[in-house]
């Protein structure tokens, strides 16, 4: 008889076997519950998921508004480039087509990679502003992921010439420094959006809906005549690189509205080639920067003297010994004169002369007229940046500061605030306000003297350019000119530098019926000419004769007006 063994038999706990069931039930619950939450109540998860593998909102660039000129010539003006960006997430790359597009960038491998390594983001630059012919480039690679988007690059005509006026946009089409700064909110316009369906290698198969209409920016017309500007930027350059200066700055008015037809600094740059910008250098010095004016305010303190009524233009002044003392201060003239008429204070430039008619003054009275010109403020012509100046209170004034601020020492300007208070003398005692925009109609400024003591400033300011003046240098040929030259220390420490000098000359022409003001500041000359005579006069002449023949202002002077002194003592004046 064989043996056979007994069949094994597995049996389990029947509690186990229902357990096992319902674990199985359970999941198929919680995965029907959840697939009804995301299908029935939160579709839109997965709608959203859905459309963003193909799905894509596309910002639109606003085209920035032109800058013209006040004659149509463009300025600032927009052309269409195209930005490389790329949805991390989509992409895809071998390292071939890596080194590739490294090439037609100019750009490392590892900074690209960089940039697509940040899979969180759906939206990331790799390069901007590329010129059509690169972005081809970058298309015909035909890598997932990475796209196009068309935007606007600034571009600047004249370059150099009008960079401090003109300034200059950012990556993003926004103004940084200039006039594309300050009318940024008039020339930027608003970006648009739409809603667009690509495939994966970024094409637009389907426009789906327009979510924002882009609204471009307005044209904005300056006041400035491109043709003055570059006779300006010119002369001003020349005089800097002659004289071995540090800078210097020129502005041209139109005496009767207050418009600048020309502004100019040196040292300047190119807006459209910014690698190797230094911040320094985007700074307009006209606008911007105060320093003391010297004698160029001197006739502001003659005005006021003829106001009080207590002068007239042939009063005499006692200059002798051609120095004042006040307190343990003293006061010097550059030569000693003796008597002077009031008018000839102002040609001879004495300090000892202006201080006397400046101390016999109330200091309210002088503050007042400092003030009225626009002194201490900011002369509001929408450029950012304006510099106000300091003028100090009056009420803490001491008899020494009132006399020294009669020659411009102790009060501190900018070059556009100073041209701009000259309208007085040329606007029949109005202070006209300043613009950069064009203007159609005749703005209306403030009275600050009375039209006889303006007139009696511009015979007085005439005299100053005549052979025995300051600065004969600044006449034009068949123009009577008339204006005031300066020579200023700089401010150093607690005193004034003994050899670092500001050299000036402000005036306006022609000066029996006045068009344009023109103001000249050169920082530091240092090729052995430091007076305002020898260095800004000549600018000023050249820039004021080419431009009323620009313009087409009629002569009011013979062809022959211009006489010349026989020795350069005329050059010498108060510092």
């Amino acid at each position: 008889m064989s043996y056979r063994p007994k069949a094994l038999v597995l049996q389990l706990p029947t509690w186990r076997s229902h357990f096992l069931l319902a674990l199985i039930m359970l999941s198929f619950a919680g995965m029907l519950t959840r697939a009804i939450y995301l299908q029935g109540i939160r579709n839109d998860f997965l709608r959203q998921k859905g459309e963003s593998r193909y799905s894509r909102v596309i910002e639109l660039s606003a085209h920035r508004g032109m800058i013209v000129d006040r004659n149509g010539q463009p300025l600032a003006i927009s052309t269409p480039v195209e930005s490389v960006w790329a949805s991390p997430d989509d992409v895809e790359i071998d390292s071939a087509k890596l080194t590739e597009l490294s090439k037609i960038l100019g750009m490392p491998s590892r900074e690209i990679r960089k940039k697509l390594s940040e899979t969180s983001k759906d939206f990331v630059y790799i390069e901007r502003q590329l010129p059509p012919d690169v972005a081809a480039q970058v298309v015909e690679l035909k890598i997932p992921g990475i796209f196009l988007q068309r935007e606007y690059r600034r571009y600047y005509p004249s370059g150099d010439v009008m960079a401090h006026v003109i300034g200059f946009t950012n990556s993003d089409d926004n103004g940084q420094e200039g006039l594309e700064l300050g009318y940024q909110n008039v020339l930027g316009g608003q970006p648009g959006s739409r809603r667009v369906i690509k495939d994966r290698l970024g094409r637009i198969v389907e426009d789906v809906e327009s979510i924002r209409t882009p609204r471009p920016g307005q044209n904005v017309t300056l006041s400035i005549d491109s043709q003055i500007q570059y006779l300006a930027y010119r002369e001003i350059k020349n005089a800097v690189e002659q004289n071995k200066a540090k800078s210097g700055s020129i502005i041209v008015l139109d005496s009767r509205t207050g418009e600048v037809l020309a502004m100019a600094t040196i040292p300047t740059y190119n807006p459209n080639n910014r690698e190797d910008l230094k911040a320094g250098l985007v700074r307009n010095r006209a606008v911007t920067d105060n320093y003391e004016p010297g004698s160029t305010l001197k006739p502001f303190t003659i005005a006021a003297g003829l106001e009080s009524g207590k002068y007239t233009p042939d009063t005499l002044i006692q200059t002798a010994p051609g120095t004042l003392t006040i307190g343990r201060a003293t006061i010097h003239d550059a030569e000693k004169s003796g008597l002077l008429s009031v008018s000839q204070v102002i040609q001879k430039s004495s300090n000892v002369g202006a201080s006397k008619i400046a101390l016999s003054l109330e200091p309210k009275a002088m503050w007042d007229m400092l003030h009225s010109c626009g002194f201490g403020t900011a002369p509001e012509s929408g450029f950012p940046g304006e510099a106000s100046g300091r003028l100090r209170p009056y009420e803490n004034w001491h008899p020494i500061e009132q006399a020294t601020m009669s020659f411009g020492n102790g009060i501190s300007v900018s070059l556009l605030q100073l041209a701009r208070a000259y309208t007085i003398f040329t606007d029949g005692g109005v202070l006209m306000p300043i613009t950069f925009l064009k203007k159609d109609g005749q703005p209306h400024g403030k009275r600050v003297i009375s039209e006889k003591t303006a007139n009696e400033m511009v015979k007085i300011l005439e005299s100053v350019v005549q052979p025995d003046g300051t600065g004969p240098l600044a006449q034009v040929v068949g123009y009577n000119v008339a204006g005031k030259t300066g020579t200023a220390h700089k401010v150093e420490g607690n005193g004034y530098a003994a050899h670092r000098y500001v050299a000036s000359f402000i005036g306006f022409a022609p000066a029996s019926n006045p068009r344009l003001i023109v103001a000249v500041a050169v920082d530091e000359p240092s090729n052995g000419k430091y007076y305002g005579g020898e260095v800004a006069a000549p600018v000023f002449s050249r820039v004021m004769g080419g431009a009323l023949q620009m313009l087409g202002v009629p002569s009011d002077a013979p062809p022959n007006n211009v006489v010349m002194p026989s020795m350069n003592a005329f050059l010498k004046e108060d510092m």
